[in-house]
This record gives structure tokens, C-alpha cells and sequence, in this order.
């Protein structure tokens, strides 16, 4: 295997995922239950057996530093780490905040100056994929090129959100187009769906190549285009347009499972899609597992309650006649008798409540951790550590899209969000 340095970017502020982010970055986001976001990428650099990975952070970073410290720690005697780049002022710099994806590459050269990497591959820290990047690396030798970029095959009606490449028959990139609103501009790149077929993948009537983030540079073309491209901030608008330009920029078709986690709807179904019988993407392939913080948590402790198509967490306290049905249930949820959770997403808790914390809350009128006795929630997301009381009524029944008419229960693309920490008292409605 040829050596590979990955960058995986932290992502910025993720506005379209508050109030998720409010107290943390995207890629720090819980996922299916006792993950976060940031596994994805991790896990598929370690599974691909590249394990120079560099983590790019800046807003709202404590949690996803934590997360990073505990769960990724290599052996002494061998090269692998996962090494956090902070944004930081410099004598270089005027100003320590990464201006973008490129700009924060840019502003850590020096760690790839100094490497003696044959290539730098440069990862979103906010996708649900599996790939294996040697694939990636192999289709790059092969044909040459200083650049390869990964696309997946999508449809006219999909275009408008993502980047769109045009390709010629040898797989070249010659054209890009970011966002394209019309279609007289979709034309513009549009792909003949017999090419895709012709390159292994069933084009079914998709008939454009959409960017996915994902670029692997040979480290000197890196270098050489970040040094000479000062003003440019970011690698999909900016950087890999001038690539293409003055580089060869290949493209490696992928058609597996992928998911931008970019909306609050997005990653709610995302979510549930993993509780149903045929989860579109799987967390524990036995060669390729995706890791995580390891917990000294007990199992899962279920009285007289009925589950159905939903995912359970480590640590969880589930109570008598509880009903739970398409649902994820984050770890160490506390759940109280004859709740009701349909279509829910709930994040669970950091901690356990002691006794001094439990009389506390009493004393303050404020309910324990977790969800209290008879509530009923459908259609929401629930952040960590959250106070419902009992017989709380969480539905969006007049489908409401967007509003903070109910703090802290804010409401985006249609879906309840419950803000992290937050306490819903014994007869809360929504």
C-alpha cells in the first residue's frame, strides 16, 4: 500500500443541522445510537489500512476532541495515529480561523510538506458511506492522474444541492458545475447512461456524476495548487475547478450507500433508516466494522415492554408496558413506565443521575434524566441528557416546518428537535 496521509475536515459551523450543533460541531453529532458522525471516515481510513489521519477542528470542537481522545488510540510501536489539527493563529497567518475547506488544508501544509507521503486524501467528517479507499488509490495509479475525485451516479431531479462533473469516455474530468438550478444547465454535464454502465455500475436512468467530497491529490500536485492558489478557499467551488484546468482529474464512480448529513431531515431518516429490516448501511461487517469510543456500559434492561424495528443502545433502563417502535435509543436512556416512542430519535445521556443529583432535581421541581412516565412522543429528535417529565405529549400534529415557537423544542424541516440538556416539565404539550 502506497503511503497515504488522510485530512478529514471538521466541518464549519453546520447551521442547517442546529439546534444538533449548537453545542458541538457536526462531525461530533451522535449517530445510530452510540456512534458519531466523525466514526465514518475514521473507520473507513483504518479499514482501507490507512492510519495517518489528521482531524481538522474548529467550531464548536470540545466534544469531538474528547470523542477523538478516547476512542483512537494506536500502538506504540507501529506509525498509526489520529492527530488533531486545531485552527490556530501562526506567524504565517493573519487570521486563525479556517476560511474553508481548502483554506484549512492550506493552513496545515506544513504537515504534509514534511511527509514523505506519495498521497494526501482529503475526507468530509460528516458522511454516512462504507468505501474502501484503496479502491480509490488504485483507480489514481492506474490511469495516471494528479487528482481523482470520487462521484456517485444520482438523478436530474438530485442535482440542484450537489457539485456535477462532466466526464470524457476515459474518465477525464473536463467540466463542473456547482449546483446546477435549471435544466439547460443540468444538459451542460449530463452523462450518456451507457458510459456508467459501461464502467461496472447500473446507471438506471441516472444520468449525472455528483462530487462527493472526497479527493486524493498526489502530494506534490496538493502542495503545488494549494501554494499557487492563495486566494482560494474552498476544494469543490474553487481548488478542484482550477485542478481540472491544469491537471489530469480523474474520476472513481462509486455506488454504494451515501448520505450527506446536511439537514435536520436528512439525518432523521438517516437514523431511522438504520432501525428497519434491511438497513441500507451496516455498522458491524465483520471486515469492515465501524469504530467507536469502547463503554464499560451494562446491557440494555427491558421490562415487560414491546420494541419493534427499532435499535437499542448499551446502558438503557426501559420500563413496564413501554411501547417503542421505529425508533434509535441512545445510550444509557432512561425510559419510565407505559412511554410511547414512534419514529424517535433519541440521543440518551453523557451520565447516570446519583441520588444527590435525583433529590436535586426534586427539590427544584425539575424531572429526573430521560423520559418520564405516560409520555407519548412521535416524529422528534431528542439531544443528550434531556429532562422530560411525565405525561409529556411530543407530536407534531399540524406538521409544522420551522419554528421556535416551542422552546426549547424547536421544530426544522418538519421534525421536533429537543435541545440538549433542556427540561420538559410533567405535562408538557406540543
Amino acid at each position: 500500500m502506497y503511503k497515504t496521509i488522510c485530512m478529514v475536515l471538521g466541518g464549519g459551523r453546520g447551521t442547517r443541522l442546529y439546534p444538533l450543533t449548537k453545542f458541538r460541531s457536526k462531525p461530533a453529532v451522535p449517530l445510530a445510537g452510540k456512534y458519531r458522525l466523525i466514526d465514518i471516515p475514521i473507520s473507513n481510513c483504518i479499514n482501507s489500512g490507512m492510519k495517518q489521519i489528521y482531524v481538522l477542528t474548529q467550531f464548536m470542537s470540545v466534544s469531538l476532541h474528547r470523542h477523538i481522545r478516547r476512542s483512537y488510540v494506536f500502538d506504540r510501536f507501529g506509525d498509526g495515529f489520529v492527530e488533531i489539527l486545531a485552527a490556530q493563529e501562526t506567524m504565517e497567518q493573519e487570521t486563525d480561523w479556517y476560511q474553508g475547506t481548502a483554506d484549512a488544508v492550506r493552513k496545515n501544509l506544513r504537515y504534509i510538506q514534511d511527509s514523505d507521503a506519495d498521497y494526501v486524501l482529503i475526507l468530509s467528517g460528516d458522511q454516512l458511506y462504507e468505501m474502501d479507499y484503496r479502491d480509490m488509490v488504485r483507480t489514481h495509479r492506474e490511469t495516471g492522474a494528479h487528482v481523482t475525485i470520487a462521484a456517485i451516479p444520482v438523478g436530474r431531479d438530485q442535482v440542484s444541492a450537489l457539485g456535477v462533473m462532466r466526464v470524457e469516455k476515459k474518465g477525464r474530468v473536463v467540466g463542473f458545475l456547482e449546483k446546477p438550478q435549471t435544466q439547460r444547465e443540468v444538459d451542460t454535464v449530463a452523462m450518456d447512461p451507457a458510459w456508467i454502465d459501461a464502467h461496472g455500475i447500473e446507471s438506471r436512468g441516472r444520468e449525472c456524476l455528483a462530487n462527493m467530497g472526497i479527493y486524493l491529490f498526489d502530494r506534490k500536485t496538493l502542495i503545488d495548487l494549494l501554494s499557487h492558489t492563495e486566494h482560494y478557499k474552498d476544494f469543490g467551488k474553487e481548488v478542484f475547478p482550477a485542478a481540472i484546468r491544469s491537471k489530469t482529474v480523474q474520476v472513481h464512480l462509486f455506488d454504494g450507500y451515501w448520505e450527506d448529513i446536511g439537514t435536520i431531515r436528512a439525518f432523521y431518516d438517516a437514523n431511522l433508516s438504520l432501525a428497519s429490516p434491511n438497513p441500507p448501511f451496516q455498522f458491524s461487517t465483520p471486515d469492515r466494522p465501524v469504530y467507536t469510543r469502547a463503554r464499560m456500559l451494562q446491557p440494555t434492561l427491558m421490562e415487560d415492554a414491546q420494541i419493534r424495528g427499532s435499535l437499542i443502545a448499551d446502558g438503557c433502563r426501559i420500563g413496564k408496558g413501554a411501547v417503542i417502535e421505529n425508533s434509535m435509543i441512545g445510550i444509557r436512556c432512561i425510559i419510565g413506565e407505559g412511554v410511547t416512542l414512534r419514529n424517535t430519535v433519541v440521543f440518551g445521556a453523557d451520565y447516570y443521575e446519583n441520588d444527590r443529583q435525583q433529590a436535586q432535581d426534586r427539590d427544584t421541581g425539575v424531572p429526573p434524566v430521560g423520559i418520564g412516565s405516560g409520555s407519548i412522543i412521535e416524529g422528534a429528535i431528542i439531544d443528550k441528557n434531556c429532562h422530560i417529565g411525565r405525561n409529556v405529549r411530543l407530536v407534531n400534529k399540524l406538521d409544522r416546518e420551522d419554528t421556535d415557537q416551542y422552546d426549547p423544542c424547536l421544530i426544522r424541516d418538519g421534525v421536533a428537535v429537543v435541545v440538549k440538556d433542556s427540561v420538559l416539565p410533567d405535562g408538557w404539550k406540543l
